[in-house]
């Protein structure tokens, strides 16, 4: 491609907006000139990019106009008070905060539903859904076309830089500290994060959901185009750094061909299929690569309608920035 863009990322220093940058030069994505943004506390910090460091600028003082397309890798208070003025720059916004509504800016995964970008109009505003909706849809989109998805019921197990970079210091720290014998201080998370289990990500609502697990399901019934699919959800938050796992159960109205579920699984992009009487770890498997590995693929004990899967995948990677990526190299062809 001759032409290249002028592009921002807003939120450059964080977990996520680091890794969307370094996947931006790994796949030569046609950059005339990149704007790295954050708040004033990150602002003067530097990005490498190109054999470069490029500085990383207020985002209050950015004049939208001189670019094409916009990341927002920050959170939702900061693409709710930017991304309107990058869409009256007539700028397009690729938001992976969740903040923004579907009607305005529908979750796209590439390998799910490309079809939803047609129609689009012009500046074009998209969401990359969470990281646990991405991996999944990856996985279920291909299974579609078997079975009827009935329910889908999932423990998510969730890697601690869900939460951000905050999270994973904290679990550095703490997990030195009782290395060391020390005595344990939490800070972030409200308790013992290292070498334990916490029940809940996030803080529930009225009826004991929280919202990453609201969200898990509107954009994966969004993603799949099924908005009445019935689907249970618990996220855990694990003491690891990078790299989700799910423990998935869907239900089927029919008996379940494994041989055809993991032909299915073969042949679709952006799944790695583990081999029968393996399966894949994120610290072993999934932390660094662009795919989502699926393992230990069966039907139930006694229910042969029911088909379980474990799946890993890196959160910030695959699940969020390269994601992103992918979004922003389909606009490049037709809508930008």
């Amino acid at each position: 491609m001759n032409q290249s863009f002028d592009i921002a990322v807003i939120g450059a220093t964080g977990t996520v907006g680091e890794t969307l940058v370094q996947i931006l030069e790994e796949r030569d994505f046609p950059i005339a000139n990149l704007h790295l943004l954050a708040s004033s506390e990150s602002a003067g910090h530097s990005v490498p990019f190109r054999g470069k460091n490029v500085r990383v600028r207020e985002v209050d003082e950015f004049d939208f106009s001189k670019v094409q397309l916009a990341f927002f890798a920050a959170g939702p208070a900061v693409t709710l008070s930017f991304a309107p003025r990058a869409t009256a720059a007539n700028c397009a916004v690729i938001d992976l905060s969740g903040a923004l509504p579907s009607a305005q800016a529908p979750n796209l995964v590439p390998e799910a539903n490309e079809r939803a970008l047609a129609g689009l109009k012009k500046p074009v505003q998209l969401s990359s859904p969470s990281a646990a909706a991405t991996s999944l849809a990856v996985v279920l989109a291909p299974l579609q076309a078997l079975f009827e998805i009935q329910r889908v019921s999932l423990t998510a197990s969730l890697a601690v830089s869900t939460q951000g970079r905050e999270a994973v210091t904290e679990l550095a720290r703490q997990t030195a500290e009782l290395l060391n014998a020390r005595p344990l201080e939490p800070r972030f998370f409200d308790r013992q994060m290292a070498f334990n289990l916490l029940a809940q990500v996030g803080t529930p609502d009225e009826h004991g959901h929280t919202l990453l697990e609201k969200r898990l399901v509107r954009e994966l019934r969004e993603v799949l185009a099924q908005p009445l699919l019935k689907i249970s959800v618990t996220c855990v938050q694990a003491p690891v750094f990078f790299g989700d796992s799910y423990s998935v159960t869907l239900q089927s109205a029919t008996a379940i061909d494994l041989e055809a579920v993991n032909a299915a699984l073969e042949a679709a992009p952006g799944i790695e299929l583990v081999e029968a009487g393996d399966y894949p770890t994120a610290v072993g498997d999934a932390v660094g690569q662009d795919v989502v590995y699926v393992g230990r693929v069966r039907a139930g004990i006694d229910a042969p309608a029911e088909l379980n899967l474990w799946l890993t995948s890196d959160n910030v990677r695959k699940g969020a920035a390269l994601n992103a990526v992918q979004l922003a190299e389909l606009l490049i062809k037709d809508l930008l």
